[in-house]
């Protein structure tokens, strides 16, 4: 049963360090893979697992970011470690809409909308999103390409397109990046402020799960302890992967193809949905 629930636990996190940055999101697939790939463990335990992993994907941004993020780094002189308080400032106003809308409805939404359904059809409605705005955006210039330069009103409309990612499907990194891409930021910036973003959200997200798991009367095991810690690791080093790819990649594309994507497996998932 080990064995079993190791290489399910290594498929997750391949699945989750790949879409934690991508915009078709992360919690969305595992809830569907979760479909045909069903771990051996408790319903509370895979419901902490799906997040917890989340923070293995993280940590890669806080690796690969650690220069840029660090405001005591001896490298940096007094403007720029000013200017790493001021981004981390920004960070902290966009996370306050999520966490005083989703703590509170934390149990609400997972109740209601952590379901197969509800998430085939947000990755319809978001990837049609992707698709009709960067069509818009096709010639256009952004106002902003420098993170210096976003402000703190544009991290708090950003903060508040978070909290559609509460509903499972939308995708964290793709509702914030659409968020920031409207209201006039650079691709390269709305993924890197995104990035950013992460870090409070998954921490604070990945705590609150296991206080809940360990509130419920559970405990960890060997096993589950073991299979949390790999698909923990596998999450971290795909993201770093994957992470680097994204921003070369958007060095010469939009997130179009993203879109598609998101429109066609959502039909397909609601097709096998309907059908099965």
């Amino acid at each position: 049963m080990l064995l079993s629930n190791l290489w399910k636990a290594i498929i997750l996190g391949i699945i989750e360090g790949i879409t934690e940055w991508l915009p078709i999101s992360s919690t969305g697939h595992l809830i569907l893979v979760d479909e045909f790939i069903k771990m051996n463990l408790s319903k509370d335990f895979m419901e902490m697992f799906n997040v917890v992993i989340q923070l293995g994907a993280i940590m890669a941004v806080v690796l690969l970011y650690f220069h840029k993020l660090n405001p005591f780094s001896p490298q940096k002189d007094a403007t720029e470690k000013k200017d790493t308080w001021i981004l981390w400032s920004k960070v902290v106003v966009a996370c306050a809409p999520a966490a005083i809308i989703g703590i509170p409805l934390d149990d609400w939404l997972e109740a209601k909308f952590h379901n197969f359904f509800t998430v085939s059809l947000m990755l319809i409605v978001y990837g049609i999103a992707f698709v009709v705005i960067e069509k818009r955006n096709r010639n256009h210039i952004p106002k902003c390409t420098d993170l210096r330069n976003f402000t703190y009103k544009a991290a708090a409309v950003v903060g508040f397109f978070q909290v559609l990612s509460l509903i499972p499907g939308t995708s964290r990194s793709g509702a914030t990046i659409l968020g920031a891409i409207i209201i006039g930021a650079s691709r390269f910036v709305a993924t890197e402020f995104s990035f950013f973003l992460g870090i409070p959200v998954m921490f604070g997200a990945s705590f609150l799960k296991i206080g809940k798991f360990i509130m419920k009367g559970n405990s960890f095991g060997f096993t589950e302890t073991f299979i949390l810690l790999v698909g923990s690791i596998v999450a971290f080093v795909v993201s770093i992967i994957v992470i680097k790819f994204l921003l070369n990649y958007l060095k010469r594309n939009d997130f179009t193809a993203f879109g598609w994507y998101r429109i066609v497996l959502g039909v397909l998932l609601i097709s096998y949905w309907l059908f099965s």
